[in-house]
């Protein structure tokens, strides 16, 4: 008779040894299974592992309005909808527009918010919404520095839950 933590231990091992490269919901980490692979795509860093996260920065300054962990690695689209409504419920204000990068193309976000797909050609558009979107230029370096210095690199929280609140306890530790 195994005890009960042995025997999870064992059905993980049987799972890990029997899944191949084209597998659905692979397990990366024994310890920690609700962990998952996002592809980036950039040649230096291909893959990440964790959850996806999403922020939500104001118009004209780095002010970060909403941060959001998001399981099961979601389309970047469908998470616009969610990370919206949190900041609207978190601030109060109804937000008039938002610049998102490609990756948001077929989004599922429907209601009055305009949102503006920033992309590659930004010389064929208007100044007036260049200077929009260099706006959304302004967030990767407010993601880098909430995983550099915010220690939202390496998760010390188990399971999803610990996820959600490592995301909202890095963005009140940045101010």
């Amino acid at each position: 008779m195994l005890s009960p933590v042995l025997e999870k231990l064992l059905s993980i091992s049987d799972k890990v040894l029997s899944q191949e490269r084209s597998s659905k919901n692979k397990i990366y980490s024994i310890h920690e299974t609700e962990v998952e692979c996002i592809s980036k795509g950039r040649p230096r860093k291909k893959y990440e592992f964790g959850c996806k996260v999403g922020f939500v920065t104001s118009a004209t300054s780095n002010w970060i309005l909403g941060a959001k962990a998001f399981h099961g690695n979601p389309y970047d689209g469908h998470t616009l909808k969610e990370s919206i409504e949190q900041a609207h419920r978190i601030t109060g204000i109804e937000f008039e527009q938002a610049a998102c990068d490609m990756g948001y193309r077929k989004h599922d976000y429907k209601g009055k918010c305009i949102v503006q797909i920033v992309n590659r050609y930004r010389k064929k558009i208007p100044r007036a919404i260049r200077k929009w979107w260099k706006r959304r230029s302004a967030i990767e370096p407010v993601i880098g520095h909430m995983k550099n210095d915010n220690r939202m690199n390496c998760n010390k929280l188990k399971g999803k839950l610990g996820d959600k609140i490592n995301v909202v306890l890095s963005v009140r530790m940045r101010f």
